[in-house]
């Protein structure tokens, strides 16, 4: 019953987060954009509905040391920075 709600909100945030600034070449493009940000938005992307907590969280013990590492995805239009585990 509420799930169109969902499923409008996901669409809104790819058509924003990406789809929207590029051009795609070809089904396989758009296809692996689509992979790519599903797995951004279900591990490294910070919800506010959760109170900006990842909806897959990491079981790993986070610390504040240590150097800020940069995972990339879309050819750079979605970052997540992380610290890796000491």
């Amino acid at each position: 019953m509420y799930a169109n709600a969902y499923a409008e909100r996901f669409v809104r945030a790819i058509k924003e987060s990406c789809l929207d600034q590029m051009v795609f070449f070809g089904e396989d493009a758009l296809r692996n954009t689509i992979r790519e940000f599903v797995v951004h938005y279900h591990h490294e992307r910070n919800h506010q509905g959760v109170d900006n907590h990842l909806l897959i969280g990491t079981t790993g013990i986070r610390t504040a040391a240590g150097p800020v590492r940069k995972r990339e995805r879309v050819g750079g239009l979605l970052n997540y920075y992380y610290r890796e585990a000491a």
